[in-house]
C-alpha cells in the first residue's frame, strides 16, 4: 500500500481486517516499527474521532505526530497558473514539498464544496498533496471519501455479526444541514467487498453517486428495506443529482426502535439525537456507535502499519 486514498487501495480486504484484529488485541505489538518516522496530520476543517484515533494509531506504532490546522496558518491556493494577487499566500507546489522534508507520510483531511460537483470529484486536495509531496498519503475524509472510517465499520461487522452474511442497509436519515456524501460513498463500497448483504434506502431525490453504487439495490420504502435487517447504518447526505442540496428533512425517517427492530445500529459520529436517531436507540445495547469510533484507531493503525512496512 503506497497511498491510502479510497477503499480501491486496500488489495487484501480480508487479511487487512484480520491484521486489525490481531492489533486491536495487542495495539503496542509493533510500536518500533515507526521509530524514526514522522506522520504529519493536516486538517483543513475540524476533526474529533479521525484526529485523536489517527494520533493515536501513529503512537502506538512508534512514530512522531506533528499535526497542523491549516485554517490556522493561510490559505493555500490549488490551481495551476493562479495569479496570486488575492486571499492564497502560498501554493500547494511549495508547501506539500516542504512538509515532506518534516514528514514520512502525509494525512489529510478536507470536506468538499458541496456547490461545485465537478471541483468536489477531482478531489483537488488530496490529489495535489499526493502529486507534490512524493511521500505516502493517507486521507482522513476527502470531498468523495471517508476510507478509515469505512473500514473501521467493516470491522465492527465483523466483530458482531453472528451469522456469515449478515444483512446490512444503509439508511438516510433527516438533518438540518447540508451533509457530504464521503461515509456514504466509503461505507458503500467497502461493503460491496465484503460478505454482507448490502442494499441502501433514501427518500426520492437523494440518490448516489451511480458509478458507485452500481448494481446495490435501492429501496425508496424505509420499513420494507430494514426488515430482517441485521446491521443498520444511519446517515445524512444531501443530494447528489440536485448537488448539495437538503431536499427534505422529513422526520419519519428518523431512525426508532420500532424500526430497528433487532437489528445492531450504526453511525459514524457526531450524530444529531433524535433527529437521527431517537436517544432510545443510541442508548441502548444495540448501539454500536462508541465501539465504531474506539475501531477508529485500529483502521488508521492497521493502514499505517502497511504502508511503514512498504517505505
Amino acid at each position: 500500500m503506497k497511498h491510502y486514498t479510497s477503499i480501491q487501495d486496500i488489495s487484501e480486504l480480508d487479511s487487512l481486517v484480520k491484521d486489525a484484529f490481531s492489533l486491536k488485541r495487542n495495539p503496542r505489538a509493533f510500536e518500533t516499527l515507526g521509530k524514526g518516522k514522522t506522520l504529519v496530520m493536516l486538517f483543513f476543517n475540524a476533526s474529533l474521532r479521525t484526529r485523536l484515533s489517527t494520533e493515536n494509531a501513529a503512537k502506538n506504532l512508534g512514530m512522531d505526530v506533528q499535526i497542523l490546522n491549516v485554517t490556522d496558518s493561510w490559505k493555500l491556493e490549488f490551481a495551476d497558473g493562479s495569479i496570486m494577487n488575492a486571499d492564497t499566500s502560498e501554493h500547494v507546489r511549495e508547501a506539500a514539498q516542504v512538509i515532506a522534508q518534516y514528514a514520512d507520510v502525509l494525512a489529510v483531511r478536507a470536506f468538499p464544496s458541496l456547490t461545485d460537483k465537478q471541483a468536489d470529484q477531482q478531489e483537488m486536495v488530496l490529489k495535489s498533496f499526493i502529486k507534490y509531496a512524493g511521500i505516502p498519503v493517507v486521507n482522513m475524509e476527502s470531498a468523495t471519501q471517508h476510507p478509515l472510517q469505512a473500514l473501521a465499520d467493516l470491522i465492527t461487522i465483523e466483530e458482531n455479526k453472528t451469522i456469515k452474511q449478515p444483512k446490512v442497509v444503509l439508511s438516510w436519515a433527516p438533518h438540518p444541514k447540508a451533509l457530504p456524501h464521503a461515509v456514504a460513498n466509503s461505507f458503500i463500497q467497502i461493503m460491496q467487498r465484503a460478505e454482507v448483504d448490502l442494499s441502501i434506502t433514501h427518500p426520492e431525490g437523494y440518490g448516489l453517486d451511480p458509478n458507485i453504487v452500481q448494481g446495490t439495490p435501492v429501496i425508496y420504502d424505509q420499513e420494507k428495506a430494514l426488515e430482517q435487517a441485521d446491521f443498520v447504518y444511519v446517515k445524512n447526505w444531501s443530494s447528489f443529482e440536485n448537488y448539495g442540496k437538503v431536499l427534505s428533512q422529513d422526520p419519519s425517517w428518523m431512525m426508532t426502535t420500532d424500526k430497528l427492530n433487532h437489528a445492531r445500529f450504526m453511525h459514524c459520529l457526531p450524530v444529531r439525537r433524535n433527529v437521527v436517531v431517537e436517544d432510545a436507540v443510541l442508548d441502548s445495547d444495540q448501539s454500536l456507535v462508541i465501539q465504531q469510533a474506539g475501531n477508529r484507531t485500529f483502521s488508521a493503525q492497521v493502514v499505517l502499519k502497511n504502508i511503514l512496512e512498504k517505505l
